[in-house]
């Protein structure tokens, strides 16, 4: 496991606590589990894992008592926090940085698994790798959209063609930086005022909430060879099929007639593999995302939809190589041909 996140920088000289973004990446920890023949039977059987026991990473062989040699009156003027983490884990912040350990005031770190991406399949036609949820939708739609920019699209939209990465989305989207925070809504209300509506046109507000559309974008589940009873029975997206629509009766995803039939529109026009469906069995729960989310707090249109994959939130994923080429033809479509297909549909 590697290292990313923030990391809180005293800048005595101006007199500033600089925030600088940290990515460690090489095997700096390691999670091992315990070897299969101290098991019993029974624990093999179970296979269970306590988070909170089982789950420290091994960072070295062994740690200093302090982070600098010197008497106990150090340890006095040493920052209260500081004390309190561990010494060769800050010494490596600061070595990466450039900067005194002293000086790091704080720190926000997240661990990551650093094995890179790989091609799978006698032909090369899987894409293995860790975070195909939520990463590949990231890749496509900035992929898209600045593909959109080099065309000239932007000149010639009559709409706002936008993308949102947020944060915590697999924790609930309850933060201030999440999906069911404020953020659309805002962005929506700064984007009036900067073509001069401002406060003055809450109707226009209201209009461009009914106007705009959301692509709830990430992975969707593809039928699993070994499991495909866990999939409704005539609806099971297979890998380098094309994209995904997630439909669930009980408002798990976004997704209805209306905004399901524009992406459907969108696909065909752009001369792409008909759309798949996901439809869990009803005797199955679902995941839930952020088109719900989105929905809720703007009123805003939504769908969720994906490209199919398999082993979701393993630490190795698996999707069609030939799927990012759908994905990102169908968010190239949706920036530049939204408008003359949601025209074309009543109100």
């Amino acid at each position: 496991l590697g290292i990313s996140g923030r990391v809180f920088v005293n800048d005595e000289e101006k007199g500033v606590i600089r925030q600088q973004l940290v990515k460690i990446d090489k095997a700096i920890l390691r999670i091992p589990n315990l070897a299969i023949h101290l098991q019993t039977a029974k624990e093999r059987e179970a296979f269970a894992v306590n988070k909170e026991d089982h789950l420290s990473p091994i960072l070295a062989m062994a740690v200093e008592d302090s982070l600098t040699t010197g008497d106990s009156s150090d340890e006095v003027t040493k920052d209260e926090w500081l004390k309190h983490q561990e010494p060769l884990l800050v010494q490596m912040l600061a070595s990466e940085l450039g900067v005194e350990t002293e000086n790091i005031v704080d720190f926000e770190l997240n661990l990551f698994d650093v094995q890179t991406a790989s091609l799978g399949g006698v032909n090369s036609e899987f894409v293995h790798s860790a975070r195909l949820d939520n990463l590949a939708s990231c890749f496509l739609s900035l992929r898209g959209l600045i593909d959109h920019v080099k065309s000239g699209g932007v000149q010639n939209d009559e709409d706002i063609s936008m993308i949102a990465m947020f944060d915590h989305e697999e924790v609930g989207s309850s933060s201030a930086t999440g999906a069911g925070s404020p953020i659309i809504g805002e962005a929506v209300k700064r984007i009036n005022h900067a073509l001069g509506a401002g406060a003055d046109s809450p109707i226009l507000y209201d209009r461009a909430i009914q106007r705009s559309f959301v692509l709830s974008v990430d992975q969707a589940h593809a039928v699993h060879p070994n499991y495909a009873a866990k999939h409704e029975k005539n609806h099971g997206p297979v890998m380098n099929g094309g994209m995904v629509i997630k439909r669930n009766s009980n408002q798990r995803y976004a997704t209805n007639g209306v905004t399901g039939l524009i992406i459907r529109q969108l696909a065909k026009s752009a001369g792409l593999p008909p759309i798949q469906e996901f439809v869990v069995r009803n005797d199955c729960g679902c995941g839930s995302t952020i088109g719900p989310i989105i929905s809720t707090a703007t009123g805003m249109r939504a769908i969720d939809m994906g490209c199919p994959q398999l082993s979701m939130h393993s630490i190795r994923e698996t999707m069609g190589v030939k799927d990012f080429t759908h994905g990102l033809a169908l968010f190239t479509t949706f920036f530049a041909n939204f408008s003359a297909i949601d025209s074309k549909i009543e109100e």
